[in-house]
């Protein structure tokens, strides 16, 4: 995957690594569109070199992660059946779907 990025001023088509932001004048294409990129008569091309198959980053997944178990720790242990479940503070059930629910904290 490469990230086109068109510099006007400059005539000048630059493909890149996969942009990690979205920019609203770049496109993201595929290896073979890459390697197929022709510029209009009077464009340069630029390619910079990058690793074709990129690594994943731990960082999100582990941010990720620590972020699911702060709010998993946050709650109350399950009452009994007999005794009315304790309300929690600021975070509100969106719904569920099997053994999965969507929650949302609205003082974040």
């Amino acid at each position: 995957m490469s990230t086109l990025t068109y510099v006007y001023s400059d005539s000048t088509a630059v493909l890149g690594p996969l942009a990690l932001q979205a920019e609203p004048h770049c496109y993201d294409l595929c290896s073979h569109h890459a390697q197929l990129l022709s510029a209009p008569l009077g464009w340069e091309v630029i390619r910079l070199a990058h690793d074709e198959e990129p690594h994943p980053s731990t960082d999100d997944l582990l941010a990720l992660a620590d972020a699911v178990r702060e709010v998993g720790l946050s709650y109350d242990p399950a009452p009994s059946p007999d005794e009315r479940p304790p309300r929690r503070t600021g975070i509100v059930e969106l719904g569920r779907r099997g053994h999965l629910t969507v929650l949302a904290d609205p003082d974040a």
